[in-house]
């Protein structure tokens, strides 16, 4: 299964870590390149020119591949990495899922706020709940992730509520079908390269080494 939840093909495309070595579909890596003197860019729409240099899209293979001069290795060449690099990854991939989330919201594959989210879910046209990391833990155990469903728990109501709209949103909900998996793919990204993030719909906080 691809990170995304969707049965791999022969077809999918693969790269190799070179943090990890491990060879895995590209959904769930994210790609490099070197740009303009010698700095290394990350391509997260994965549109940038150049050869890709891939690292798994998990935070301690990143820290390893910068501090190991990996990408120096792989780029067969002395390249620079930024300093705030990472952090700077991890805020392009919060707004790579805002951007999608409101996307889906427009295409009518995504709502907002308690009551709507648990009508979908109730109505099992929810395939993915959607909750802030910072909202509260009491409200957010009330709803479930559908079964055979996703959970999304890595955005900030402020993110959220950017997505939809408002100023901040706690809970959401996807429909099948539109952006919805490649809302999971990126929001699983965004999962292994932030600092914390939240493992169920029952909110508990977790490290991204804690796997």
């Amino acid at each position: 299964m691809s990170r995304g939840g969707q049965a791999k093909t022969r077809e999918e495309p693969e790269r190799r870590c070179i943090a990890t070595g491990e060879v895995q579909p590209k959904a769930g890596l994210i790609r490099f390149v070197v740009g303009p003197g010698d700095e290394v860019v990350p391509d997260v729409l994965g549109k940038l020119p150049g050869r890709g240099i891939w690292v798994a899209a998990d935070r301690a293979a990143l820290e390893k591949a910068a501090k190991k001069g990996l990408f120096s290795r792989a780029a067969k060449r002395p390249v620079k990495v930024p300093d705030g690099m990472i952090a700077g990854l991890e805020r392009q991939l919060a707004q790579r899922v805002v951007d999608l989330i409101s996307l889906a919201r427009k295409g009518g594959y995504a709502v907002a706020g308690y009551e709507k989210a648990k009508d979908w879910l109730a109505k099992e046209h929810a395939k993915v709940l959607v909750q802030a990391m910072d909202g509260s833990e009491r409200g957010k155990t009330k709803l479930r992730t559908p079964e055979g469903g996703r959970f999304i728990g890595v955005l900030t109501a402020q993110e959220l509520g950017l997505a939809f709209g408002r100023e901040n949103v706690i809970h959401g909900a996807l429909a099948a079908g539109g952006l919805t998996t490649r809302v999971v793919e990126e929001a699983d990204k965004l999962k292994g390269v932030r600092e914390t993030a939240v493992e169920g719909s029952t909110g508990k906080v977790r490290r991204p080494d804690e796997r």
